[in-house]
């Protein structure tokens, strides 16, 4: 797994790196896209020469921004429509229902709490849009999440690759540390709501 996402953001450079990250926070095609091992995996890359860390933190920070705002304009011209769109390989019903819960429990801090999500982060800002919140007040959650989320992943990979002698034999655990991690939150909301159904 990491071999192979290693050597896709190695052929696709920056742009690669830079696209995938818009697509998946603000293109409701983009969920499925593995952004926070991406983020992880360029940052350790960046150790090892092959990115500058600084021009790689500018680049997935403002398409993580700017992928936030693109969703945000999406969900207030769509609307309700994407609660009514049906499941398809690019677009699925259930991924929305969850950002919807999670966006409805935190508001405002959801734009933040959901950069470390899979899949709600593509759709919170999406939802932002649709409950009519603010732009400069959703802007403000945007930037602060999007600079957490976009530059600190890699720094922590960067870290990783640059301290840790013989790094490669720690970055597949770690890789799946973080993808464990980021679906916890998803796994409580869902036993909470198991609780409350019962």
């Amino acid at each position: 797994m990491f071999e192979d996402l290693t050597h896709l953001i190695q052929i696709s450079g920056y742009i690669g790196v830079t696209a995938i990250i818009f697509a998946e926070s603000g293109l409701f095609f983009g969920f499925f896209l593995p952004g926070d091992s991406l983020l992880f995996t360029a940052g350790f890359l960046a150790s090892q020469g092959f990115f500058n860390l600084p021009l790689l933190i500018l680049l997935t920070t403002s398409a993580a921004i700017t992928g936030d705002s693109v969703g945000y304009w999406f969900g207030k011209k769509i609307g309700p429509y994407i609660f009514t769109r049906p499941d398809s390989f690019w677009f699925s019903q259930k991924r929305v229902l969850q950002a919807k819960t999670f966006f409805d429990t935190y508001g405002a801090k959801s734009i933040i709490l959901a950069r470390f999500i899979p899949a709600v982060r593509t759709f919170t800002p999406i939802l932002a849009g649709v409950a009519g919140m603010h732009y400069k007040k959703f802007l403000t959650y945007n930037v602060v999440g999007g600079i957490l989320w976009g530059s600190g992943l890699p720094i922590l990979g960067y870290i990783l690759g640059s301290t840790i002698p013989n790094p490669d034999r720690f970055i597949v655990p770690i890789v799946l540390g973080i993808i464990v991690l980021s679906l916890v939150p998803i796994a409580w909301e869902w036993i909470k709501s198991r609780k409350q159904g019962v």
